[in-house]
């Protein structure tokens, strides 16, 4: 297949829904885009019907173009990971990968133009972030919950604001930020560099202010990662964990039970935010996201170094943590349904503590004046003490 064919396929998707978040290609079933969580088929001319695996492979090596690296990677690990522009329309992070013996791809679109933390109304504890100077901000969440637009913000207004040198590891480039006020310079896995903890060790030469590790992936790169953050540096990277506990029992059960308590000193020196996120449906359509945010502060600290236990745990501390811009998923989940963003439904297949959640949302519809429970007609019955004397 010709670049020139496969740019068409994917400009008439394009065409068929400007806000496609992903196009998936894969044998058996038709071009698919996804849009606001949910797939739809996607027309094209001619109509190539369901995908062959022919069809697919050719346009895996298309997109792989002359690449041995992504040739390598595919064969060794079974998938490969690139970025791909079809010019002056959109750029894609494109995953190909094997499933049943064929090449199956997906293609995430990016934004063209880097947002604005107003414009992704992240939660106002995202401007102090942008004024630290050294140590660790994490961004946690699942795949496809927004970690790479919220750091992309951050990088932003660091870049607006300050004349700091950044240095960016990811895999591959997704937003590219212009010079600012800072330098920005960003590294591709595969093409600038082979592993985050390389791409990372590295960087400590390169006379960087801030340092964005695209993901912390395994013990040598947290470990790096610290060491930075306690020279001076300030270090942004992400992690899979679904809540700021896990996220720190994630990073102490990287290292043997022996060094645990000097992981543990070390990341409550180190450590400033975690900032969780997940995507919930929007009414109206569209998708709208919940932030769980943890600030370091001394009763963080003490959790950090000793863990947690039944009577002290993060939840509790970031349930009462608001006056320092901390607050839970399930707070955060309160306030959007409040706000009529989100359905109750939605609310509560996105929470954490499914009880305390449904506690919060019956509270704000009991001062909207709306029925709290769908039970009638319970009353004593008159007759039955009567009833039972016979």
């Amino acid at each position: 297949m010709l670049r020139s064919q496969l740019d068409h396929l994917i400009g008439q998707v394009l065409d068929f829904e400007p806000g496609t978040s992903d196009i998936i290609l894969t044998a058996g079933k038709r071009a698919q885009a996804e849009v606001h969580g949910k797939l739809e088929d996607a027309p094209l001319a001619p109509d190539l019907g369901p995908l062959t695996p022919f069809q697919t492979e050719a346009m895996a090596w298309c997109l792989m173009g002359r690449s041995r690296r992504l040739f390598e990677d595919l064969a060794r690990q079974g998938s490969c990971d690139l970025a791909y522009q079809l010019a002056g329309r959109a750029r894609f992070r494109v995953n190909i990968f094997s499933q049943r013996g064929s090449l199956a791809i997906v293609m995430r679109q990016l934004s063209t133009k880097i947002p604005t933390a107003r414009q992704l109304n992240l939660p106002a504890i995202f401007e102090k972030m942008a004024n630290e100077k050294f140590g660790l901000i994490l961004v946690t969440g699942g795949t496809g919950s927004g970690k790479s637009t919220s750091l992309a913000a951050l990088i932003d207004a660091m870049n607006e604001r300050f004349p700091y040198h950044i240095v960016t590891l990811e895999d591959p480039v997704e937003f590219v930020h212009p010079h600012k006020a800072g330098t920005v310079n960003q590294r591709e896995m595969g093409a600038d560099f082979d592993t985050f903890a390389s791409g990372l060790r590295a960087a400590l030469r390169q006379a960087p202010k801030v340092i964005l590790v695209g993901e912390i992936r395994d013990r040598e790169t947290i470990e790096i990662a610290l060491q930075a953050g306690e020279t001076g540096h300030l270090v942004l990277g992400t992690l899979h964990t679904s809540d700021a506990g896990q996220t720190i029992g994630r990073i102490v059960g990287m290292f043997d039970i022996s060094e645990e308590q000097l992981i543990r000193s070390r990341l409550a020196e180190s450590l400033k935010y975690v900032v969780g996120q997940r995507l919930l449906p929007k009414v109206g359509g569209g998708r709208v996201a919940a932030f769980e945010v943890l600030r370091n502060n001394l009763r963080i600290k003490e959790l950090i170094l000793k863990g947690e236990t039944e009577d002290k745990t993060f939840h509790a501390v970031l349930s009462s943590g608001g006056t320092y811009g901390m607050v839970t998923f399930d707070q955060y989940i309160a306030d959007l349904f409040r706000a009529g963003a989100v359905t109750e439904e939605a609310a509560m297949l996105a929470a954490s503590d499914k009880s305390a959640l449904g506690q919060l949302l019956d509270r704000i519809k009991s001062e909207r004046g709306e029925k709290v429970s769908d039970i009638e007609g319970l009353g004593l019955d008159a007759d039955y003490g009567s009833g039972a004397k016979e």
